[in-house]
């Protein structure tokens, strides 16, 4: 599923011109991306437990993003380079 979406990005981004729709659209398709990433569940109990005693909302962020960028870091490089090409484009 996330390597068609993917695919499909990528044809968007390779087009001469991106109309309107066409914005519209590849923002659909990135938004089904993150709705994919945000069912991966795979935090351990050992992490759960560290996300519980930390004190601050924005820790816990930060924890939950390095601990996520560790354990998917092929994910992490891809959609960081779909950030950097969508905004090359002034996306």
């Amino acid at each position: 599923m996330i390597e068609n979406l993917m695919c499909d990005i990528e044809a968007k981004i390779r087009a001469e011109k991106i109309s309107d729709s066409g914005k519209s659209e590849l923002l659909q398709l990135l938004g089904k991306l993150k709705a994919e990433l945000a069912t991966l569940e795979e935090t351990s109990d050992a992490t759960r437990e560290k996300l519980k005693s930390l004190k601050s909302p924005v820790e816990e962020l930060r924890s939950s993003v390095e601990d996520f960028e560790q354990s998917h870091p092929k994910l992490v490089q891809t959609v960081n380079s779909i950030s950097s090409a969508l905004s090359n484009l002034g996306i």
